[in-house]
This record gives C-alpha cells, sequence and structure tokens, in this order.
C-alpha cells in the first residue's frame, strides 16, 4: 500500500525506523529505546552530512520521527514552531493522535490543498476496497482527499476501543509515509515526490 521504504532515507533515520512498531490511531506507548537514541540528535543530524536545503522540513522530520515513534509531546514542541503547510500537517496528526479532534481539524484548515492528498486518497481507496468495514466505502468514494473526514473516523475508532484497527492504522501509516517522504525530499533538495 504504501511507497515508503526503510533504507532510503540514510543510516541515522533507517536506524530509526528499523524495527519500528505500527502507528495506533491513538497516542499509543512511546518506543523508549529508540526515544534514547532520537534524544540527542538535531535536525541537521538526521541528514548525516548532506547540506540541509530547507530547514523547516528538516525539522520537519524531526518532528515527524518524533510522532512516529510515539512521542507526541516532543513532536508537538517542534511542529508548532514550523510554519509550514509541512508543519501544520504533522501539527494535525499529533492531535489528532492525542485525541483532540477539533484542534487536528484547526491545523489540517491551515494545511490547506496539500501535494500529497492525490497520493493519500489513492492508497487510501486501494487500502479501503480490500476492507469489510462500512465507513472504508465513504473513503473510497472520495473524490479527494478530506483530512477533516478522516479525523472523524479516527475519533470513532477510538471511541470504539478500535484504536489499533488494522485498515484504518495502514492508512495513517501511509499518510506518515508520503507526507515524511515529501519532507525528506525539501529538507535534502531532492525535490519534492511525484504522486
Amino acid at each position: 500500500m504504501s511507497g515508503f521504504a526503510c533504507k532510503a532515507y540514510g543510516p541515522v533515520v533507517d536506524s530509526l525506523l528499523e524495527k519500528v512498531g505500527p502507528m495506533p490511531l491513538d497516542a499509543g506507548t512511546p518506543d523508549a529505546a529508540a526515544g534514547e537514541r532520537l534524544r540527542p540528535l538535531t535536525p541537521a543530524d538526521l541528514l548525516a552530512g548532506q547540506p540541509v536545503a530547507d530547514a523547516d522540513a528538516t525539522r520537519a522530520c524531526l518532528s515527524a520521527l518524533w510522532l512516529r515513534l510515539g512521542f507526541l509531546d516532543e513532536s508537538h514542541r517542534l511542529s508548532q514552531g514550523i510554519a509550514t503547510p509541512e508543519g501544520s500537517f504533522w501539527h494535525a496528526i499529533m492531535h489528532r493522535r492525542e485525541g483532540d479532534y477539533a484542534n487536528a481539524k484547526y491545523w489540517f484548515r491551515r494545511v490547506g490543498d496539500h501535494a500529497v492528498f492525490a497520493a493519500l486518497r489513492q492508497g487510501a481507496e486501494g487500502a479501503a476496497l480490500m476492507g469489510d468495514d462500512p465507513a472504508a466505502g465513504a473513503i473510497a468514494a472520495q473524490a479527494a482527499w478530506d483530512p477533516f473526514a478522516f479525523v472523524d473516523l479516527c475519533e470513532t475508532f477510538v471511541a470504539a476501543g478500535k484504536a489499533d484497527d488494522r485498515l484504518w492504522c495502514q492508512v495513517q501509516r501511509l499518510e506518515w509515509d508520503l507526507l515524511f517522504d515529501h519532507c525528506w525530499r525539501a529538507a535534502t533538495g531532492a525535490g519534492r515526490a511525484t504522486p
């Protein structure tokens, strides 16, 4: 479902993501061991010697890693200081996972129509068509990715005690993968991913 390939982002990032588990729809449990490895790193350290082409995108990558490893507060501290659509996007995902759904929607409004939405809608549609969840039909029928509908869906599943629902965790993982790749390409100057 996802185009994310570990071993594509250099030794620092790849080693952090190598054994990371699934990312639940709620706050989940932080990966303490990975967090200790991430804690001393600066945004520039993530690039392992490559020049930083975009400082905000590099900080967004660090925020994303904190979020992926389950450290919502650390991710929040970084993302709230990044005044770009990507900073707002990570900020929105963090609030969605912590259960502050109204605040997540506020930050998604600040994102606007993001470049990864088309690929996200396409990937979510493919995943939804393979699922037997009634909500999957609504996602599959979307003409364009609707982050607000996904926030509502996550809220419903978390409230029902299904924060680890396989289908919707896959969609959330695809969202993370696409946005991380987008930020990484900007951070390193490799250009934006083509959905």
